[in-house]
């Protein structure tokens, strides 16, 4: 088993989670400040190397009825310009409804407007990555 990092890519912000070993549970680790690609390849990299992880789950923005809007094509632009900075396996993942939720988690958590907006980001990622975690596990 390997660890895997789950990512949830916005214009101003990523959101990384990572799962633990045995691929059961995704943590979340950080939101990384957009600031141009070079940096956050950078910074992705390194957790990439300090964690041994070999897959990407990436969060793929997708309309309601399945089709890809200009979000979605971020993404896919983003992810292939990280191929080419860090090797890694990638995987995506329908996240239509992470961020809602993950605004719903923290909402009910009681979490202040200006706390929810530093880490709704990262919680959108273990959200990804727990999904994708989940169904991986349900093919076992």
């Amino acid at each position: 088993m390997e660890k895997k990092i789950g990512l949830d890519v916005g214009d101003k912000t990523i959101g990384v989670a990572v799962s633990d070993i045995m691929g059961l549970t995704a943590q979340g680790v950080k939101t990384i400040r957009r600031s141009s690609y070079e940096k956050d390849f950078l910074e992705l990299e390194a957790i990439v190397k300090d964690n041994g992880i070999k897959k990407a789950v990436v969060g793929l923005p997708k309309n309601m009825n399945g089709t890809l809007g200009p979000q979605g094509e971020k993404v896919l632009k983003f992810v292939e310009r990280m191929k080419k900075k860090i090797d890694i396996e990638v995987d995506f993942w329908d996240e239509r409804l992470t961020t809602v939720a993950a605004h719903r988690t923290l909402i009910e958590a009681d979490v202040s407007r200006k706390k929810r907006k530093k880490v709704v980001d990262m919680l959108a990622a273990v959200f990804i990555l727990q999904g994708y975690l989940d169904m991986e596990n349900m093919k076992k």
